[in-house]
């Protein structure tokens, strides 16, 4: 029986899976300039296949995207809410991973909790993916990638910085730096650092990850400065967080100490004020529009990976 494809986090794949994902994911966004958005890919990866979509966080950008990137494939999707399955009435995850496993063909869960994507996983008999949890947001990623080599070429070689909370978001790029051989420079308070675990396993992997207090001394001589928002859901020490993050502003006078024609990226939703200025995300070099049109393209080619259609 051929292994089950889970997509759940970026350190489980090796760098040349990740560049085949990259890869595709540009050619069938090149492929479809001029087509309207309803219209099918030429190969139809996904003909005949269904997605579950399991959401437990709001979501606008994972949800449209799945859904938008299903349908260009060839496929369906089915949309729920945990709280609207037995999942909210504390069915076991992993009795919906066996009846889901039976009725599509793969399933995405926005989760609360890594821990539930992983157990979701060891049930299923499809392909599942991380369209977020507290430990990562590989999908994101994979579509900021395309969005900065879309700029500025292959990212291998290059430095990253992100500024900011260490938060789910920002290990997905720890995970990704050695298997795509980026170098990538982080500044967050001490006490919303990156996670230990990924950084020691990024060090094993000789990964170039950088932590530092200072975001002036990420950023410098940088090719993309990114962040996110301070304050993600769940978390409960809002007041905490900004009085701890406050200097991690990106603002005018922190782009310019990156590289001249460095970009910007942020994953969205942005409190803008807080982690951004106006003049940063609404300026030449923000990205955040292709970036987040960019999860479509991005999640098309994961799921053809899943499916077996590519690498």
């Amino acid at each position: 029986m051929t292994q089950v494809r889970h997509f759940l986090d970026l350190w489980r794949l090796d760098g040349a899976e990740l560049r085949v994902i990259l890869d595709d994911a540009r050619a069938r966004k090149k492929a479809r300039l001029g087509w309207p958005k309803g219209k099918p890919d030429a190969d139809r990866p996904a003909d005949g296949r269904t997605l579950a979509m399991i959401f437990e966080k709001h979501s606008t950008r994972t949800r449209f995207s799945f859904d938008a990137a299903m349908r260009q494939l060839g496929g369906d999707v089915i949309i729920s809410n945990a709280s609207e399955m037995q999942l909210g009435r504390g069915e076991p995850i992993e009795d919906t991973a066996r009846v889901l496993s039976r009725m599509v063909d793969a399933i995405m869960i926005r989760a609360n909790y890594h821990e539930d994507v992983e157990r979701l996983a060891l049930a299923s008999t499809v392909p599942v993916i991380n369209g977020l949890s507290d430990k990562g947001h590989p999908c994101q990623i994979l579509a900021d990638l395309l969005t900065f080599e879309e700029h500025f070429g292959k990212v291998e070689g290059k430095t990253l910085a992100w500024v900011g909370d260490g938060n789910n978001v920002c290990a997905s790029f720890i995970h990704a730096a050695p298997k795509l051989g980026f170098r990538l420079n982080i500044a967050s308070p001490a006490i919303y650092h990156p996670d230990l675990v990924d950084l020691a396993r990024a060090q094993e992997q000789q990964g170039r990850v950088m932590t530092t207090h200072d975001p002036r001394e990420a950023v410098r001589g940088a090719d993309c400065v990114i962040t996110d928002t301070w304050v993600s859901m769940g978390d409960t020490d809002h007041d905490e967080r900004l009085e701890a993050l406050e200097p991690y502003q990106v603002d005018e006078k922190l782009m310019a100490l990156a590289n001249p024609n460095a970009g910007f990226l942020h994953c969205l939703p942005a409190h803008r004020g807080e982690e951004v200025t106006d003049e940063v995300i609404d300026g030449p070099r923000s990205l955040i529009w292709d970036e987040a049109e960019n999860r479509i393209h991005a999640q098309k080619s994961i799921l053809a990976w899943c499916f077996g259609a590519i690498g």
